[in-house]
């Protein structure tokens, strides 16, 4: 007798990213395991499609749902269910023309605190080292520290949760409005938020721009940035972070 199916849904899209390569990327990863079959969705509109999954991934910039899909999607996760976040899914962007910087409005507090964190800021794009936090952990066990070349994220932080992975730095983030980071702490790049009888899995990593994402803030992006997509141990940690969101195991 076969296994059970498991619906997953994969929520992509947003601004400034190269959603069609993460979309990608993260379907062939889903695709590994037969009993999963995937419904794709470029935002949370469909808040019947995503509480009727079993299992929830997401690739979102600026993108946030309502209070109420919101508060449908917290109450999903408390009742047993699992979600895999991934970069900036925390995010919520505006152009502060008075700062001359980008802001991070507060408008989704439920989202955010399932979620765990905020996105406010990122100091300009270089290489970091990832740590190991909980290296007895089954998410991150075995995997050595590594050098990030992606986007360092710095959050507000909605605890408790378990941090798996972290690193540090501090600084001025010039390009945000929440620009002083100058306390010297860790910084979580991945984590676990235990909700009800459910958990979000939360993986800050995944940066990806090609030349046509930041219109129509300008007509072409010097460069393609594929960020930790590059990094073996980032497709290690999103196949284990899948297979916990689908209860998969050794499928």
């Amino acid at each position: 007798m076969l296994a059970p199916r498991v619906n997953a849904v994969l929520v992509v899209g947003g601004k400034y990213h190269d959603m069609d390569f993460a979309r990608l990327e993260l379907l062939k990863l889903l695709a590994e395991h037969p009993r999963i079959r995937t419904t794709v969705l470029p935002d949370y509109g469909d808040g019947d499609a995503l509480t009727a999954a079993d299992m929830l991934v997401t690739y979102t910039v600026d993108r946030v749902p309502d209070e109420a899909t919101a508060a449908r999607l917290r109450d999903w996760v408390a009742g047993g269910k699992r979600w895999f976040a991934l970069h900036g899914t925390n995010s919520i962007l505006k152009w502060s023309k008075a700062d001359k910087a980008w802001a991070a409005p507060r408008t989704s507090p439920t989202f955010m605190d399932t979620l765990g964190s905020q996105f406010l800021a990122h100091p300009p794009i270089a290489p970091y080292t990832v740590e190991v936090t909980q290296p007895d952990h089954p998410l991150v066990a075995g995997i050595e520290p590594f050098e990030a070349d992606d986007e360092l994220y710095l959050s507000a932080l909605y605890p408790p949760f378990q941090t798996l992975l972290h690193t540090r730095w501090s600084g001025q983030a010039e390009l945000f409005v929440d620009r002083d980071w100058s306390s010297d702490e860790p910084r979580p790049v991945m984590y676990l938020k235990k909700l009800g009888d459910g958990e979000v899995l939360y993986l800050t990593l995944g940066h990806a721009r090609g030349h046509y994402d930041m219109q129509p803030l300008m007509p072409e992006y010097p460069e393609i940035e594929r960020g930790s997509w590059k990094t073996p141990a980032f497709y290690e940690l999103l196949r284990r972070g899948l297979s916990w969101a689908g209860r998969l195991g050794d499928d």
